[in-house]
């Protein structure tokens, strides 16, 4: 996949990111966990340390380093960011996976 660099603004810092597989796996991850929480807040207390360690890893690969008051706001804006290059991914996948309709062979 080819990375590709974003940069947000949160709270009026700038920060910048590298979208490689590693983040946009570990945002993933995160999606994962927030829908377990989500769909069973029993599990919320098990998942709640997992998630905290998955925004702190997708944090780490954020310049400069992130203020705690801008986690929130960092985190969607990067998890949109991820969204949509998956999206751009998708479509460019399904565009040169079009199958070609073959002639019907008659028996």
């Amino acid at each position: 996949m080819i990375m590709s660099s974003k940069e947000f603004e949160v709270n009026g810092t700038d920060y910048k990111v590298v979208l490689t597989d590693q983040v946009i796996g570990q945002v993933n991850n995160l999606k994962n966990l927030y829908n377990v929480a989500y769909e069973d807040s029993e599990s919320f207390e098990d998942v709640s340390a997992e998630i905290s360690s998955t925004i702190n890893d997708i944090a780490s690969n954020v310049e400069p380093t992130t203020e705690d008051s801008d986690l929130d706001g960092l985190i969607q804006e990067i998890i949109k960011a991820v969204d949509t290059k998956t999206a751009e991914i998708v479509k460019e996948l399904e565009g040169k996976e079009k199958p070609r309709k073959k002639p019907k062979s008659k028996k």
